[in-house]
């Protein structure tokens, strides 16, 4: 690159920069130049810290000045505290902090930084060891402008008593309404909560939610066994902005009809999840009457209501641009053909654990869905249908997900490729039907792939890839399929891959792997787990000769000592068992 290249303004290259869809990419353009890699520091904001890049902190603080969101990824323990005691006399302000997964609650160091950051709008903390009240108390007092919150699933020691009842008193403290309240009281700019997974709140926490944070206007409450229709209802009628709500298990045996009726009064509702629930043709037919914004709607493994029943629904609400009907196993071609009348400003559609759905229902998608770009159809009899069907090409299909179906041919695969140029992530891992001859026909046709899954598809006995994939990022080719001479065609033909799958290939060994990493230089991710022929001595070597890699998962019998530890985390690379 000449000098004049680098004439533009500042403004002008972070412009540029700031079009690329992930920061990734900042890593290769921070190498072109000092200037390159100054711009690039100071538009990074967002930073993931686990355990092995905690020593680099330090450092990684002062390079990137205009961090915004913070994300926490492992488990801390004790160095959890200290983490967020730097954070809070740094000079950041930040917007997101993520500290999910966490064996305890960092009461201390949480404290601290809500007294310098007290501008944070994002927290989750969900999935953490132990969250009780007293640390719901700490988030209300310390983050009164929080804005969105996540405390779902936290991890609690469970114990049983010798008649098979939960001993409750093995709880040192849990989430209940109280701390729910004090949340309430305390965030008065609450927009968006997650309530999942804490099994001993009930009604009155959304009583409380509802009445006190009057922009509410998103809810989860996932596996909340005290949850009834009843608080569900008060959220629907109190929560005047609310847009989304997801609930599962609702409806045990039949819903209330104040339930029923308080769809009505959410006239701003855009999205409604429901899942594993008693859905009546009733219910369907009152929310579509409700005459709602509704945009998204899932109704993912809910049982009773019948053809009859959706049908209603979608007349009403033919601007949907998201459906996800999973394990509707009513639903019939035909059916589908009927529906698709409705659909036809739908992005995203769920047809997964549709038994009797075939071929005929993914090309009418593609017919007759124009806007639609993601198209999940697992576990189908996709490809089972021997008839013609009436291709149509759709240009704006990105994401096909197919996995597990079993009667997926290689015509099938062909055709969907040829229908779906575009085609830039396709998930087929368990389709057994599916030979080299498939891949080929689809890489043929599909030039802008970059995520391929094909785990465990017996049927491929080698990868004979004879065209360049120069946006091909992620394969996934999990099983012994793959063997030196697949490898040999991956690096020659792949070589911007960043992250490669090879669990349990076990006709691969150290040359094909070798030539991989000496080839494919952007190599971030590389699975190695059960492949038993691979030499577990070689991983250092991969570390020293390819800088880019970020994760190994070594073979079977790889034991770390202290000095490879320290050496792989000097060359940012995380060695692990999974």
């Amino acid at each position: 690159m000449s000098s004049k290249q680098f004439d533009l303004p500042q403004e002008c290259w972070e412009l540029i920069f700031n079009s690329l869809d992930h920061h990734r990419h900042f890593e290769p353009l921070s190498l072109v130049s000092p200037r390159f890699l100054s711009i690039t520091n100071h538009l990074r904001q967002t930073l993931i810290i686990s355990s092995h890049t905690l020593p680099l902190l330090p450092r990684l603080l002062r390079r990137f000045p205009n961090l915004k969101s913070i994300h926490i990824s492992q488990l801390f323990d004790a160095n959890l505290n200290s983490l967020l005691h730097r954070l809070s006399k740094s000079k950041f302000d930040l917007e997101t902090l993520t500290i999910a997964n966490q064996t305890q609650f960092p009461h201390s160091g949480l404290g601290q930084l809500g007294l310098t950051m007290r501008n944070l709008r994002k927290l989750n903390c969900s999935k953490m060891s132990g969250l009780q009240d007293n640390d719901l108390f700490l988030i209300g007092s310390s983050f009164p402008l929080l804005e969105e919150i996540d405390i779902s699933f936290p991890v609690y020691n469970s114990r049983f008593n010798p008649n098979g009842s939960l001993d409750l008193h093995c709880f040192s403290g849990i989430v209940t309404d109280e701390g729910v309240l004090h949340l309430a009281r305390k965030l008065s700019k609450l927009l968006k909560i997650d309530l999942s997974g804490n099994r001993f709140i009930s009604d009155k926490s959304l009583k409380f939610l509802s009445l006190n944070c009057l922009l509410l206007s998103e809810v989860r409450v996932y596996d909340c066994d005290f949850i009834t229709q009843n608080g569900i209802s008060l959220v629907l009628r109190n929560c005047a902005c609310l847009n989304s709500i997801s609930l599962d298990s609702v409806g045990i045996p039949s819903i209330d009809i104040f339930f029923q009726e308080s769809f009505s009064y959410a006239k701003t509702l855009s999205v409604l999840h429901l899942s594993n629930s008693f859905i009546s043709d009733e219910l369907l037919h009152l929310v579509s009457e409700a005459c709602l914004p509704l945009k998204k709607l899932t109704l993912s493994y809910c049982y009773n209501f019948s053809f009859a029943g959706i049908f209603s629904l979608l007349y009403r609400y033919q601007f949907l641009v998201y459906l996800d009907l999973e394990g509707a196993n009513f639903l019939t071609d035909e059916s589908m053909i009927e529906l698709l009348n409705f659909l036809c400003n739908l992005s995203y559609i769920n047809l997964s654990l549709c038994s009797k759905l075939t071929s005929l229902t993914f090309f009418a998608l593609l017919k007759n869905c124009p806007l639609l770009e993601d198209i999940k159809m697992e576990r189908t009899n996709l490809g089972v249908e021997e008839c013609m069907v009436d291709m149509a090409s759709n240009m704006r299909i990105r994401s096909v997900r197919l996995a597990g179906s079993n009667s997926l041919s290689d015509e099938c695969l062909v055709k969907i490729a040829l229908c779906c140029p575009r085609l830039q992530v396709l998930q087929m891992s368990y389709c057994f039907s599916v030979t080299e001859e498939g891949i080929k026909g689809l890489l043929n046709n599909c030039s802008e792939i970059r995520h391929l899954e094909m785990n465990r598809c017996i049927g491929i006995n080698n990868l004979d890839i004879d065209i360049e994939l120069p946006k091909l990022e992620v394969l996934q080719v999990q099983g012994p399929g793959v063997d030196d001479d697949s490898l040999a065609v991956i690096a020659k033909r792949c070589q911007m891959l960043m992250h490669l799958d090879l669990e349990g290939c076990l006709n691969v060994t150290a040359k094909g792997v070798n030539e991989v990493v000496q080839k494919c230089t952007r190599l971030r991710e590389l699975n190695l787990k059960w492949c038993d022929n691979v030499r577990v001595d070689m991983v250092s070597s991969m570390v020293f000769s390819r800088p880019s890699l970020r994760k190994i998962i070594p073979p079977c019998g790889f034991i770390l000592t202290d000095n490879q530890i320290s050496f792989f985390k000097r060359h940012g690379c995380l060695v692990c068992k999974d």
